[in-house]
């Protein structure tokens, strides 16, 4: 008898990607600056631990809140014996005040149509279990977050179907790519249920224009079908420019409370603006009373604890804090960001322009051998065994161009990263001195064969000569 269903033994789940495999070969061998000082730097992983001084530092001032405490009387019972899955109200009150500050208080988030869940891997899958049935399709633009093709697919049974992005306009998403997606899951049988991106995008680290936003909104329009916007980054946007939400788009476009409004989805998380996805609070937005209400009771299977809320509560509703926060961490990963492309450009190396994310899209399509993904992932081993440093592939973000890998820079002190890039200045340098000893040796022995040939001309023109002289 068999002893595990078919579907937790299908290979659904992804865990055989490049993605999943450089981790384990990361925790075999982790970098320790004084254990393991020649062990694998961990760059694949997109955790944000740059402004945890902050975060500490409020809840020294706020031992109540830490210690589940109001008013100084302990509310510990309280709490432990809460579980109702609509979650504590002045947590989805809070959480939706802080949504708003990330979008520069433009767009109001009604706490109401909020569904909380254990991180946005649960809000992800709920949704697709609200929205589609086993066999429908949902259309994403590539490169995308690797750890989707188990969110969305593996218990849901949902498809997805990629949409064809491309170096040649840094990866945006165009009208023809949508319209080409969406015939070939037509031509695949599949219906389309909706499209789901990721803003900003992981792994580009770049926010969607506004162009492509009325895009999406005018496509998903025109299809009658869903648009799932995953906005987990919105608070990583560093620079001059301001987080562009969809929420914006629907209100630029008069649509907030039309029908299509009510077919835009908005996943969040506090996992990556604040850094904590090991507190497991994630959250739906829906203006849907239909997906909210099958949401919430699909919630029971991931919910978010009380204690968790009543701490966070109580933090997101300290205003002076969150903004204090919000413009502290977009300053700091400004500068580490601008620390890994200065320290890729000293070893030869560029990347997608970016202004968001943990993560640089990083080009490295010159020191492959040949344009294929096969000598990617060469390259890639490379990189994680040789070098020891542990990136992500294009290949397993369903990149379609060889060549690309997500670097994380945010997830590591200031000296680790640049170790991790003169390890990479090193590897390059010898990469390339290689190249061009092989170079040299290629063109001598070509100068070679010429003399060769030209001897053995001279050779048979001379003994054709001595006859006649004779």
């Amino acid at each position: 008898m068999k002893q595990l269903s078919t579907k937790v033994t299908s290979n659904a789940h992804g865990q055989d990607s490049s993605y999943f495999l450089g981790w384990e070969e990361y925790e075999k061998n982790p970098y320790d600056e004084i254990k393991n000082p020649n062990g694998i730097i961990q760059m694949g992983l997109a955790e944000n631990q740059l402004c945890f001084d902050l975060i500490e530092t409020w809840l020294a001032k706020n031992p109540d809140a830490a210690g589940l405490k109001k008013d100084g009387q302990s509310i510990f019972k309280e709490l432990a014996l809460f579980q109702d899955y609509h979650g504590l109200p002045e947590f989805k009150k809070a959480l939706a005040e802080f949504m708003e500050e990330i979008r520069g208080n433009r767009v109001t988030f009604d706490p109401s149509k909020i569904v909380l869940a254990a991180g946005s891997t649960s809000a992800n899958e709920t949704l697709m279990f609200c929205l589609a049935e086993p066999g429908d399709a949902f259309l994403l633009p590539t490169p995308y977050y690797p750890g989707f093709d188990r969110d969305l697919k593996w218990r849901t049974g949902a498809e997805i179907v990629p949409i064809h992005c491309s170096s040649s306009n840094g990866f945006q998403i165009t009208e023809s790519a949508l319209q080409q997606a969406y015939q070939q899951a037509q031509k695949l049988d599949l219906k389309v249920k909706g499209v789901l991106v990721t803003n900003p995008s992981n792994p580009l680290g770049t926010m969607l224009t506004r162009r492509e936003l009325n895009l999406l909104v005018d496509f998903i329009t025109s299809k009658n079908i869903h648009l799932i916007s995953d906005e987990i980054y919105s608070g990583t946007v560093f620079g001059f420019e301001q987080f562009v939400s969809v929420m914006d788009v629907l209100k630029d476009k008069k649509l907030e409370n039309s029908e299509v409004s009510k077919r835009v989805h908005v996943v969040y998380s506090l996992s990556k603006d604040l850094g904590l996805p090991g507190f497991r609070v994630g959250a739906i937005y829906s203006n849907d009373e239909m997906v909210v209400s099958a949401a919430t009771k699909m919630s029971s299977f991931g919910l978010v604890s009380s204690q968790t809320q009543y701490l966070l509560s109580a933090l997101l509703s300290d205003k002076k804090f969150t903004g204090t926060y919000l413009n502290e961490n977009q300053k700091r990963l400004k500068i580490r960001q601008k620390q890994l492309v200065s320290g890729l450009e000293a070893a030869g190396v560029t990347c997608l322009k970016s202004n968001a994310g943990l993560f640089c899209w990083v080009d490295m399509r010159h020191l492959l051998d040949t344009n294929t993904f096969e000598a990617e992932l060469e390259l890639w081993k490379k990189i994680v065994y040789e070098v020891k440093l542990n990136i992500s592939p294009g290949s397993s973000c369903h990149c379609t161009e060889p060549g690309w890998f997500r670097v994380c820079f945010a997830n590591m002190s200031e000296e680790t990263l640049d170790l991790a890039m003169k390890r990479l200045k090193e590897y390059v340098e010898s990469t390339d001195s290689r190249r061009l000893i092989s170079k040299s040796s290629h063109e001598r022995i070509k100068s070679l064969r010429k003399r060769t040939v030209s001897n053995w001309v001279f050779r048979v023109s001379w003994t054709d000569r001595v006859p006649d002289e004779r």
